[in-house]
C-alpha cells in the first residue's frame, strides 16, 4: 500500500530498518508548521521545558495540537496521516500526539540515544514518528540505529534532564548503547532541507547531537499509531501521562482523545 510522497520502496526502506527519508512531503508545510513552532513557543504548556546549556538552549513541548490552530491543520489536512498508513502497513491512521523540538544556535548538549515506546503507554508493530525540520540541517539532524525496531529488548528509558532511570527493573532493558563506538551498529543520518521528514517507528532507537551551528533548529513531531496499536501499563509514570484516560490494557486507544485521520 503505497500513497503520496511513499513509494514501495521507501516503505520497504522503513520497514526493514525501522526508518526512511522522504524529501520534500511537507515542503507546501513549512510556513504553517513554522507559524505553529512559534504559537507553540509563545504560549508554552506546562510540560515546556527549556534546557540552557553552555550558550545554546533546548525547547521542548508536546501535546498541543488542539490549542494550535496551524498544528490542527497540518495534522488534519497534511500528507501526514495517509503517509503514516502506508508507511506502517496499516488500513488506519490514528494520531498520538505533537512535539516540537527547537535547539537554538551553540547549543551543546546532544539528544541521548533511546527509544520511544518504552515511554508511552502504547504498543504494536505499527507506529510510526515524523520528524520535520523547518530549517536545513546537517550537523544537528536525527540519528537512528538501522533495525534496532526488531530488537528484543528496549533500551532502559531515563529522564533527559538529569539520567536518571525512568522506571525500576533495570535488567528489563538494554544499557544506552553508544554506535559511534560499537562497529556492529549502523547509523542512518540525513542532511536535510526545510519539509522533508524522517519516519521511524516508536521503537527504533535514536538521537541527535548538539547544533555547534549559528543556525536554529527547529523540527515538529508527529507521532501516529496504526491497527495493532493497544494501550499498554508501564511501570512508572508514562510520558505523556495523559491523566485521566480511563483505558484498560488490550484496548485500542480512545478515538475521542486520539483521532482516527485516515481510514482506507
Amino acid at each position: 500500500m503505497a500513497a503520496r510522497h511513499i513509494d514501495a520502496a521507501a516503505i520497504a526502506d522503513y520497514q526493514r530498518d525501522g526508518a526512511v527519508c522522504i524529501r520534500g512531503a511537507f515542503k507546501d508545510w513549512v510556513g504553517t508548521i513554522a507559524a505553529g513552532i512559534e504559537r507553540n513557543m509563545q504560549n508554552r504548556s506546562a510540560t515546556a521545558s527549556d534546557i540552557a546549556n553552555g550558550k545554546g538552549s533546548f525547547f521542548d513541548d508536546y501535546c498541543n495540537w488542539e490549542r494550535i490552530p496551524e498544528f490542527v491543520d497540518v495534522v488534519r489536512n497534511s500528507p501526514a496521516a495517509e503517509l503514516a498508513a502506508a508507511a506502517m502497513q496499516s488500513r488506519s491512521a490514528q494520531f498520538f500526539h505533537d512535539h516540537v523540538l527547537v535547539k537554538e544556535p551553540g547549543t551543546q548538549k546532544p539528544t541521548p540515544w533511546h527509544q520511544d515506546i518504552p515511554y508511552y503507554f502504547v504498543d504494536g508493530t505499527q507506529t510510526v514518528s515524523f520528524w520535520i525540520p523547518i530549517d536545513p540541517v546537517k550537523e544537528a539532524t536525527l540519528r537512528l540505529i538501522a533495525g534496532s525496531h526488531k530488537w528484543d529488548k528496549m533500551i532502559l528509558p531515563v529522564r533527559w534532564l538529569d539520567d536518571s532511570n525512568f522506571y525500576a527493573g533495570e535488567g528489563d532493558y538494554l544499557p544506552v548503547p553508544d554506535p559511534d563506538k560499537d562497529p556492529s551498529l549502523k547509523v542512518l543520518e540525513w542532511e536535510m532541507e526545510p519539509g522533508d521528514a524522517i519516519l521511524f517507528d516508536f521503537r527504533t532507537a535514536h538521537g541527535a547531537r548538539g547544533n555547534p551551528t549559528a543556525a536554529r533548529r527547529r523540527a515538529l513531531s508527529l507521532r501516529w499509531v496504526g491497527d495493532d496499536a493497544r494501550y499498554v501499563e508501564r511501570p512508572g509514570r508514562t510520558s505523556p501521562p495523559y491523566p485521566g484516560h480511563d483505558m484498560k490494557p488490550g484496548q485500542k486507544l480512545r478515538e475521542d482523545w486520539f483521532p482516527v485521520v485516515f481510514q482506507s
